[in-house]
């Protein structure tokens, strides 16, 4: 499970559909420029809001204007009064409102040529307010329904146990916060079904600001000249990007290449990362390349007792939060989980860092049905039941808001709003059903212990190592077990993993070891690997002269390795145990050359 993201998605409010369901539309706000929101019809009045609101949208109290008590002073329109941070009221200025009408309901029959449009599309009635609200501002826009045969509700209870999605604890909205579920980061809980209801409700989005979440997340040749600027304005002024500038390392040109060379938006790129790393330098650790532990600290003592070196991972980098689950962390702390994970996947530069982590995230995600972030985080577009809720890239639900945000910034900035843009749109079944929370509160995945539906080569390369029948590789020389089964079962689930040591006796602790054996378990079975640690060929989990003279040996034919033995002999992976295999792992010993795992 991945951790939930360090920026706080300030500027996004929460707002609620009118309580009257039978109504036959919805009276809605779209801000169309900043304003603020305020206690009365008047610029006199009090503040309540003064955060960006454009490209949000409001629902109205009542679908009607309040004349302006200051005689149009800084406003020239009258007044409308709205729904804000869920039930609370206050007025905006009716200079910034386009009033949208939406379809309460999904059995009205379609009088405009734009609901006409998207009736024929396959969009329901309930969208059509906001779409054709977009359509008129951009004609260019293309949208397609996304169909998920499956019901609303049941996506939401599928979505529901506690933990799989979480949200910033200070939120204004106090039904959206579900107290029965223990927070799994620093600042964020858990997220009732009312709540979740409301993020993944796509017809909640339909407006400038929020709809690049749906947008196909491809490297598109027709931005290819404006791509370095719009990715150097996403990430301009964090510092994970004013530090590696002051190194001599562009990240924009990195992020860019590596778009082109996967066929991933270098846009959608720079967003996640910054999603992930934030603009500040809490994150250090992750994108410096230049952390040691601070042995005066929990997690630094727990660092150097698990590595042996408080600079263990120096010249490692971690771009994308990869391995920093929440299990992980609350065991170990951030460096060791990001830093352990990019070592090993060996992310010894930062170009291999950021090109590594987009890989990851073409082939385990956009290449797995979830091409938009909505799905990224929802992901619901699977026809296995199974899957859906499943492999999901972050906990914090307002980050695909987030990042469309960011994305949204980025075009108008360059100019390039009335562009082709192509926006997938999930549509459920039944979406009329109403949400309500289950009468025992959210369940905890960890209690009930419930393991991951995915195919145990997926939990194993989704934890960052490396899978082939019988087999388990990947691991750095000197991994601790304990680090080893928490870092697998942050993907397959509580009490999902054991780890046997070559005797076949179930240990907790200790450096692991080739000839050990790994079982882990998922929703439908179980499944036992061998452990292979390229370079250890005795088993006792480090590399020097035993396994030097065993490498030698089996060369001159006067001994054999067999089995998980024999692939850590081959330490450069060609398929044979040779002359460059000896000659690895000799410098490997000498400290002059690493290992790849």
């Amino acid at each position: 499970m991945k951790k939930v993201e360090y920026i706080l998605f300030g500027f996004l409010v929460m707002f609620i559909f009118l309580a009257d369901t039978n109504a036959a539309t919805t009276a809605r706000a779209y801000i169309n420029e900043s304003c603020n929101v305020r206690t009365g019809p008047g610029t006199q009045y009090e503040i309540l809001d003064k955060r960006e609101k454009l490209g949000a949208y409001y629902n109205l109290v009542e679908d009607k204007t309040y004349q302006d008590a200051n005689n149009h002073n800084g406003c020239n329109s009258d007044w409308y009064q709205v729904y804000y941070n869920g039930t609370a009221t206050g007025y905006v200025c009716g200079d910034h409102v386009d009033v949208i009408y939406s379809h309460s309901t999904d059995d009205v029959t379609p009088s405009t040529t734009c609901e006409i449009e998207m009736s024929n599309l396959g969009f329901p009635s309930s969208y059509w307010g906001g779409l054709c609200a977009l359509k008129e501002r951009h004609p260019n826009w293309q949208f397609v329904p996304l169909k998920i045969n499956y019901d609303w509700s049941s996506i939401i209870e599928k979505e529901s146990p506690c933990g799989w999605n979480l949200i910033y604890g200070s939120n204004e909205n106090s039904g959206f916060i579900d107290s029965t579920c223990t927070a799994y980061d620093s600042g964020y809980v858990g997220i009732t079904q009312t709540g979740l209801a409301y993020y993944m409700d796509p017809r909640n989005f339909l407006s400038d600001r929020f709809i690049f979440q749906f947008e196909a997340l491809n490297y598109d040749n027709n931005f290819s000249s404006i791509y370095n600027n719009a990715v150097t304005s996403i990430i301009n002024g964090a510092a994970f990007y004013n530090y590696h500038l002051n190194q001599g390392t562009n990240i924009a040109n990195l992020i860019v290449e590596s778009g082109a060379s996967l066929n991933v938006s270098p846009i959608f790129t720079a967003a996640r990362i910054l999603q992930e790393l934030g603009s500040g330098e809490s994150l250090y650790s992750l994108y410096s390349g230049n952390y040691t532990a601070d042995a005066n600290t929990t997690y630094g003592q727990k660092f150097i007792e698990l590595t042996g070196n408080a600079s263990a991972y120096k010249g490692y980098y971690n771009f994308y939060n990869f391995g920093v689950s929440d299990s992980c962390v609350q065991s170990y702390g951030t460096a060791y989980c990001g830093l352990s994970y990019a070592s090993r996947q060996n992310w010894n530069s930062v170009s291999s860092a950021i090109q590594g982590g987009l890989t990851q995230i073409a082939n385990n995600y956009i290449a797995n049905n979830q091409n938009t972030g909505y799905l990224q985080k929802f992901n619901v577009n699977q026809s296995d039941w199974s899957k859906v809720a499943t492999h999901q890239y972050m906990t914090n639900v307002a980050a695909p808001s987030s990042e469309s945000a960011t994305t949204y910034k980025t075009y108008s900035n360059l100019g390039i709003l009335e562009s082709s843009f192509i926006f997938y749109i999930p549509v459920y079944n039944n979406m009329s059903a109403t949400i309500i929370n289950t009468p025992g509160g959210a369940v905890d995945p960890g209690e009930e212990n419930n393991p991951s539906t995915l195919p145990i080569s997926t939990i194993v390369t989704s934890s960052g190592y490396k899978y082939q029948s019988g087999y388990i590789s990947g691991i750095q020389i000197g991994s601790n077990v304990t680090s080893i089964k928490s870092t697998i079962e942050s993907v397959s689930g509580s009490n999902t993993v054991t780890i046997y040591n070559a005797s076949g006796l179930a240990i907790n602790s200790g450096v692991i070891a080739t000839g050990y054996k790994v079982t882990i378990s998922n929703s439908s079975g179980s499944e036992t690997l061998n452990v292979v640690v390229k370079g250890d060929t005795s088993g006792d989990g480090l590399v020097n002269a035993l396994d030097l003279l065993q490498v030698q040996k089996n060369i001159l034919g006067t001994y054999s390795l067999s089995g998980a033995y024999n692939l850590a002999g081959d330490t450069s992976g060609d398929g044979v145990i040779n002359a460059l295999d000896l000659l690895q792992v000799q410098k490997s010993i000498l400290g002059t050359y690493t290992i790849v795992q």
